[in-house]
């Protein structure tokens, strides 16, 4: 007999783990597909928002969180005319019960929901399972066909959501259209051994013609490299002694790790800027990347596929429980979060515009002083923007079933 359950979820990563975890606890039978044997992939991000932090307490997760080895990211400050750093973000001054971005290898993360998933009965997590066909009656996603281990097989359930990525094959394979945004920039990802001289500080350098985001971690420094869309073989052609010189200047103090840095480690991240125009059809939920493919501009990415899949157990739990899901019920998903979407992707395209020119100006990039001055003479100013980073424009609460204290894992 064909294997059923109440909801697939294809992929495995930030929204499916956490969408799957939420409707498990809530009493909905899950099963969740990940193609890959494990978690260790590139372009993971790393960045665990405020919000995401909260929801890990309020599933009694944060005790375990707290053995990962991350390190902490509080402010981010920018290079003023007068030559003084100005602080333009500043988490810690935000009131929260998690007032800072926690910089956490994506994997850990993943284990961490993977293994509070094995606690409950309802969680089924299918790894090297790769769901390579939809199941359709009619108009409606019935389920899908997989192969995995054991061989080909199929099931069968009242909703399938589709978290596998900005590429998301399930996506494309239900015909659901997509909005693309022109993005004049792509990404180096790389790491450089040492330490920063300011702690727990975000910071952009900058280098004649190159820029960089700097993050600090423990032992090393996450590094992000801006440069113009599809110049990446322009760029490697150039040779690795203008890479590792563009860094010194940029960056002095870790001059002791970029000599070991091969173009092999800059691994590229193409980026893209994206939205479904409906997320759904008939059966079927497409939530996190697979919905919305989102810029690396503010880290934000990993924050709103969680809060999507927070938001759809909310909705969904009940009615698939009880058999009843409707159209107007994962229709009900989509209007909750595309706001919030919306206007993080609108400040992104903004933010892409003056990215543009700073990548065509040979001159440093510095504030200006009157704007620098009334930062430092209001320091709380910097909360602003901290807290819509951090905590985001719109606030979802899991399902009152789902959470848990840490005394009761």
């Amino acid at each position: 007999m064909e294997p059923r359950t109440r909801c697939i979820i294809v992929g495995g990563g930030p929204a499916g783990m956490v969408a799957g975890l939420l409707l498990a606890r809530s009493g909905v039978p899950v099963a969740v597909f990940e193609k890959h044997k494990d978690f260790l992939r590139d372009f993971r991000g790393d960045t665990i928002h405020p919000s995401t932090l909260q929801l890990l307490d309020e599933l009694g997760l944060m005790e375990e969180f707290d053995k990962i080895n991350y390190s902490k990211v509080t402010q981010a400050k920018f290079p003023a005319q007068d030559g003084i750093r100005t602080t333009i973000l500043d988490l810690s001054l935000v009131k929260h019960p998690y007032p800072f971005i926690a910089m956490a290898p994506q994997w850990d993360f993943l284990d961490l929901l993977a293994r509070a998933g094995e606690d409950e009965e309802n969680f089924d997590l299918r790894m090297n399972c790769e769901v390579t066909e939809l199941l359709t009656v009619e108009d409606r996603v019935v389920g899908v066909r997989y192969s995995g281990p054991e061989g080909i097989g199929e099931m069968r359930a009242l909703l399938t959501i589709a978290a596998d990525g900005r590429w998301s094959n399930i996506r494309n394979a239900a015909g659901i259209a997509i909005k693309e945004f022109a993005v004049p920039i792509d990404v180096w990802w790389f790491k450089i051994s040492g330490e920063l001289n300011i702690k727990n500080v975000l910071s952009p350098a900058f280098a004649r013609n190159r820029s960089f985001v700097l993050i600090p971690r423990h032992g090393y420094v996450q590094t992000a490299m801006l440069l113009p869309k599809g110049k990446d073989a322009e760029l490697r052609a150039e040779g690795i002694e203008a890479w590792h010189r563009a860094i010194i200047e940029a960056a002095p103090e870790l001059q002791d790790g970029v000599s070991a840095l091969t173009f092999e480690d800059a691994k590229l991240l193409d980026v893209k800027l994206n939205r479904a125009i409906r997320w759904w059809r008939r059966g079927l939920l497409c939530i996190g990347d697979s919905a919305h493919a989102m810029s690396p501009v503010g880290g934000v990415g990993v924050n709103l596929a969680v809060q999507d899949a927070v938001a759809a157990a909310r909705i969904l739990a009940e009615p698939l429980k009880a058999g009843t899901i409707s159209d107007r019920d994962v229709a009900a998903v989509q209007y909750r979060r595309i706001l919030p979407t919306i206007l993080v992707q609108s400040a992104q395209r903004i933010m892409h515009l003056g990215l543009q020119r700073l990548m065509n100006t040979s001159s440093d990039v510095l504030l200006p002083v009157p704007i620098a001055k009334i930062l430092r003479a209001f320091p709380k100013l910097a909360s602003i923007p901290a807290r819509l980073l951090g905590v985001g424009i719109l606030r979802e609460r899991p399902p009152e079933a789902a959470k848990r204290s840490s005394t009761e894992r």
